[in-house]
This record gives C-alpha cells, structure tokens and sequence, in this order.
C-alpha cells in the first residue's frame, strides 16, 4: 500500500528541494553586506512602519493595477498562439476584439495622464 504513495512523496520532496534549493544555495553562497541602501524601504515609497494613517502617493499602486492588467493580456496571448490553428478564424476574431478592447483601455489611461510620473 504505500508503493502507491512513494510517488506522491517524491513529488513532494523534489518540489521541495527546487524551492528552497536555490534560495538555500543564495543564502550559503551569497556575500552578506548589508548597507543602509539595502536594508531601506523601496517599490512603495514610503516606510514600512510608520502611522497607518499618513498620506502616501496612489499614483503607485495605479501604474500597479495598470502593469497587472496588461501582463494578463501576454498572459492570455501565450495560450491563444499556441492553439491558434485549432481554433481558427473565430478564435482569432475573438483575440483581436479582446485586444482591441484592451487597446482602447490603454489608450484611455494615456490620455488621462495615468502613466506619466512626476
């Protein structure tokens, strides 16, 4: 009975060893010199631990959304140049309406100024 699990617990211990093989390779191997440059705050703008009622920039978290929204779209594309030729001409209509609208989005925030930083 447990020949049938000895697959699943190699999975495991494989999935396992790849996540925390490198990270322990990084760590062992590494050079260690931390500076104040490394150990500040970035990505967000702001400290990490200060009052949680402060004012902070929203212009961040909307270039964000924005990066999120179109990394989606490369997502969707991968699968849809995959099976391209199975799916034909209504598959392709299909991506060109999905891109056209997303397009039309980008196009939208450009002219709003969403994607200039000052």
């Amino acid at each position: 009975m447990l020949q049938n699990y000895f697959p699943v617990l190699l999975f495991i211990i494989v999935g396992v060893l790849v996540g925390v093989g490198p990270i322990a390779i990084g760590w062992f191997l590494g050079p260690h010199r931390p500076d104040q440059q490394k150990n500040s705050p970035y990505e967000c703008g702001f400290e990490a631990f200060e009052d949680a009622r402060m004012k902070f920039d929203v212009r961040y978290y909307l270039v964000a959304i924005l990066f999120i929204l179109f990394d989606l779209e490369i997502a969707f594309l991968f699968p849809w140049a995959v099976v391209l030729r199975e799916i034909g001409l209504p598959g392709f209509v299909a991506m060109l309406v999905f891109l056209g609208i997303l397009v039309v989005g980008f196009i939208y925030e450009w002219m709003k100024g969403a994607l200039e930083w000052e």
